[in-house]
């Protein structure tokens, strides 16, 4: 629900992060798409918010910017 607000966008994606880890670790059978939720979680949690998220608002965007080659 969080995430929907874009509120607290970092902190919601640690959480999913483990929360999805554990289910892999935790349960027999194919782990392939806890895996891969885990993998978005932790991308979502290092980029950050959204440009019109509450988080944006709050405590400014982070800004990734490609050095030149």
């Amino acid at each position: 629900m969080l995430l929907l607000l874009g509120l607290w966008t970092p902190i919601c994606g640690t959480l999913i992060t483990i929360v999805e880890v554990w289910i892999a670790f935790s349960c027999a059978g194919g782990g392939g798409i806890p895996i891969m939720l885990a993998t978005l979680g932790a991308t979502l949690a290092m980029t950050g918010p959204g440009a019109w998220s509450v988080d944006a608002r709050l405590f400014g965007r982070k800004h990734f910017e490609m050095p030149p080659r």
